[in-house]
């Protein structure tokens, strides 16, 4: 199964009351259990980021039907309201915190709703997530200068390193932009592997520095999430969302060429 084709789900918030910042890329308590329900049901095997790309930087057989949980920020409401129906289910998950968005020493203010403490975090180690990295302050990763950009990475890794004892492994781009100077300056700084977006299904030959997820939002119904988990109408269904995407990027690299100093 080394060309299998994986889908990664990209959730945010969960909550019953999110905050408008929010509210579009969240989902709420009972839809997230309903979903986790529709994975067990069909028979799919969670696995975390580190796991899925170990087995595809080792050429070893993926376990059955892989599917990967993955929440991006750091919101509250994974430790509230995830965290207990991953346990229930005996799946594993993987987390992407923002160093400078949660609770706690580090905090800068930037969260967009209520953010994770430490010792959250820690519990969801604990309990089976992995956790790894998504910058400190969430910016755009491919708009800033090269310092500015390294030290994004190594701060949010030297901060889990210090809170967790443990070196984060995996990392997800905020926004999903990244480039080949960005993928490049997270490998060197030690992930290693990284999550973009990109609405579709995961695949090796993506390189592990650039894996595809798909995004479940408040709207995403019953229906939609079974064929998302099953591979189906992926690319329909986010077709719109990619249009999107390639444009924007043209504007990002306009703006950075823009930016740059003259020779």
């Amino acid at each position: 199964m080394t060309d299998a084709r994986v889908p990664i789900l990209m959730y945010h918030a969960v909550s019953s009351d999110p905050g408008e910042a929010t509210r579009a890329l969240s989902v709420t308590p009972e839809a997230f259990a309903e979903q986790m329900a529709v994975i067990a049901d069909r028979g799919l095997t969670p696995v975390t980021t580190a796991e899925l790309a170990a087995h595809w930087r080792s050429g070893r057989p993926l376990p059955a039907r892989p599917v990967l949980v993955t929440f991006d920020d750091g919101y509250e409401g994974v430790h509230r309201h995830a965290l207990p129906v991953l346990a229930r289910h005996g799946f594993p998950a993987t987390v992407f915190v923002t160093t400078g968005w949660l609770r706690g020493p580090y905090d800068t203010g930037g969260g967009l709703d209520t953010m994770l403490d430490w010792d959250q975090v820690r519990e969801l180690a604990d309990g089976g997530v992995e956790i790894g990295g998504h910058s400190h302050s969430h910016p755009q990763l491919d708009q800033l200068d090269d310092g500015t950009l390294r030290s994004e990475l190594i701060l949010c890794k030297e901060i889990v390193s210090d809170q967790l004892g443990t070196v984060p492994a995996s990392f997800a781009y905020p926004y999903g932009y990244s480039s080949r100077r960005v993928r490049e300056a997270v490998r060197e700084t030690g992930y290693a592997q990284a999550l973009a977006v990109g609405n579709g299904l995961a695949r090796r030959a993506q390189g592990p520095y650039a894996l595809r997820r798909v995004t479940v939002r408040r709207s995403t119904d019953t229906a939609e999430f079974e064929r998302l988990v099953q591979g189906r109408a992926v690319a329909r269904a986010f077709a719109r969302d990619r249009a999107l995407t390639k444009g924007y990027a043209v504007v990002r690299r306009t703006r950075r060429l823009l930016r740059r100093p003259p020779d």
